[in-house]
């Protein structure tokens, strides 16, 4: 599949794309970015010029009518546009994940019906795994599929949904046996379309990260098709939820390295501009010191992804690599955004100034998609495992 992709996204392709993306950042993205995150407003502009782009098909295959992206090439979208204005990137990212579920494991039924309203951003789909009891530790669930007839009747909670206030649907992992042993072999997948039952009870106030839909669901006798079990198999839910797990993280450390990258742009301009003691400040040691250390920050993060993508367009096992590289590059956003944040001085404490906004986004990236101490310690567990002795 990976070389398939690599002709059909030759060099050429590839930075046409690329141009295509930085033309739309420039002139959409970043004229509103400040506007819509302080006022928590949805980018319903921003949404149909993303479908037009081609975003919300942009990991799904051709055979489906998405671009067919390879994850090396996805990934230097994601940091062009966060560099920019990183909340944007959730909208297609979430969708992009339970698409991705449903084209690995899906049925081919399951596959024909959403895929390609998928990709053409007709359909727009939520990630439903966090509940307000069980984040990293996905098998604490408690949100229970019962089998009535031809359909499941599905009760329980869900929380910090991305997309699930102006999206369609959501991909659930919900407990079909609460009573199996170990409990992972419980857990089952549902493809959830909006209807009775599945209710968006609150729209969750952020901190950073705004204008996009971050909500609690409650679902109360919910009626789910039986049609709709991912794959058609119970038991299945708990592989199929952590098996999109490696893309994501790639796409997070994007998001971290996107962070990292705008904050640099923003700090490298402001040091130039400001003057003290009758000179520019970046003339001033103390602030090379932090320009230096910020720009090797992004540029080892993108290397990290870049190689992280490189194996899973490879198909080979990267949790490794991808925990390495969201880990680092989560880490370097957090970083030049405080620095950016001490560049500034007073005025990064003004939403006047763009990078206050980086900073509030930055410390998400190294919590959501796995904690920065849980990548460490795959990290390790994983170096232990391929240097046996």
């Amino acid at each position: 599949m990976s070389s398939k992709m690599d002709v059909m996204w030759g060099p050429e392709e590839e930075q046409a794309l690329l141009d295509s993306i930085d033309h739309w950042v420039e002139k959409s993205v970043a004229p509103i970015a400040r506007e819509y995150d302080l006022a928590d407003k949805y980018p319903d502009v921003l949404v149909e010029e993303m479908k037009e782009l081609g975003l919300f098909g942009a990991t799904i295959s051709t055979e489906y009518g998405g671009l067919g992206l390879p994850a090396r090439i996805y990934a230097k979208i994601v940091i062009k546009v966060s560099s920019v204005w990183m909340a944007p990137t959730g909208i297609f990212n979430s969708h992009l994940i339970m698409a991705s579920a449903i084209e690995r494991c899906g049925t081919e039924e399951q596959k024909r019906k959403y895929l390609p309203r998928m990709a053409s951003g007709e359909l727009r789909g939520a990630l439903g795994l966090t509940e307000p009891n069980a984040g990293t530790d996905l098998q604490a669930i408690r949100t229970v599929a019962r089998r009535e007839g031809d359909h499941y009747v599905i009760n329980g909670a869900k929380t910090w949904i991305t997309n699930s206030m102006h999206g369609d649907m959501a991909l659930l992992l919900v407990k079909t046996d609460p009573a199996a042993q170990p409990r992972h072999k419980g857990m089952s997948m549902f493809i959830a379309e909006k209807g009775d039952g599945f209710i968006v009870a609150k729209k969750m106030k952020k901190m950073g990260y705004r204008a996009i839909d971050t909500c609690e669901l409650v679902f109360e006798d919910y009626k789910v098709p039986a049609e709709n079990l991912l794959g058609g198999v119970e038991g299945r839910g708990f592989h199929n939820a952590v098996g999109g797990l490696e893309l994501g993280r790639i796409n997070v450390a994007a998001r971290g390295a996107g962070i990292a990258e705008g904050a640099l742009r923003l700090s490298v301009r402001y040091a130039q501009e400001r003057r003290t003691f009758g000179k520019p400040i970046c003339e001033h040691q103390a602030i090379q010191l932090k320009l230096g250390e910020m720009a090797a920050r992004v540029e080892a993060s993108k290397l990290l992804i870049e190689s992280a993508a490189n194996a899973y367009d490879r198909g080979e096992r990267c949790d490794m690599e991808a925990g390495m590289a969201k880990y680092m590059a989560t880490e370097a956003g957090a970083f030049c955004a405080e620095q950016g944040m001490r560049i500034f001085g007073g005025y990064s404490y003004s939403v006047e100034y763009e990078i206050e906004r980086f900073y509030r986004d930055a410390m998400l990236m190294c919590i959501g998609e796995g904690t920065n101490e849980m990548q460490r310690i795959i990290i390790a567990k994983q170096l232990v495992a391929r240097h046996k002795i």
